[in-house]
């Protein structure tokens, strides 16, 4: 401390080491944490999809473009603190899964958007890292969460099966339309 004062730094103390803060440096009460947990706890159970992930070494800008991207898709993105984290789990009966280190959470209520927000933003950040999943209900790995990215969309399942349900109507069309260019062709 008399280093720092020297230096002509400050330095704040706090009266437990671990003290829990919340933004702008409060202390985070104990009925604030209870809030969170039951907020988070109903936002997984309402959930069909949870992935955790590593994204150490991502600044600002990098993490707003994932909130963002996962804004547009209807997904929620947030950094939890484990412990909060390991309750909210386990009140929404979401099991195994360990967390370690630092993690941001994603989630939401189609699962199809939840891993194709997190894989795309993996794929174009070497530092964010998907850890583990809980897709259905079912713990699922990094290349589980990869696989089911590259699946279509229901609204492209969709608009395939309209697709494949008209061609035939289309192709009818079209050889009516060149019989009857045919016909005016003979006649005249």
């Amino acid at each position: 401390m008399e280093i720092a004062e020297a230096l002509g730094l400050k330095m704040r103390i706090f009266s437990t080491p671990l003290e829990i803060t919340g933004r702008k440096g409060e202390k985070m009460t104990k009925n604030r944490k209870v809030e969170i947990v039951s907020a988070i706890t109903e936002e997984f159970k309402t959930s069909d999809a949870l992935i955790v992930c590593d994204f150490r070494g991502l600044d600002c800008p990098q993490i707003e473009e994932l909130r963002i991207s996962a804004s547009e898709a209807n997904v929620k993105v947030r950094v939890i603190k484990n412990s909060l984290a390991k309750i909210a789990m386990q009140n929404a009966e979401i099991e195994g899964i360990e967390l370690k280190d630092t993690n941001i959470f994603i989630w939401g209520e189609d699962q199809l958007d939840v891993v194709k927000v997190a894989a795309k933003f993996a794929n174009s950040n070497d530092k964010f890292v998907i850890k583990t999943a809980v897709i259905a209900g079912e713990v699922s790995d990094a290349a589980k969460v990869e696989a089911l990215s590259k699946m279509p969309s229901r609204d492209e399942l969709i608009g395939m099966l309209l697709q494949t349900w008209m061609a035939p109507v289309t192709n009818f069309t079209i050889g009516l339309d060149a019989l009857r260019a045919k016909k005016e062709e003979e006649s005249a």
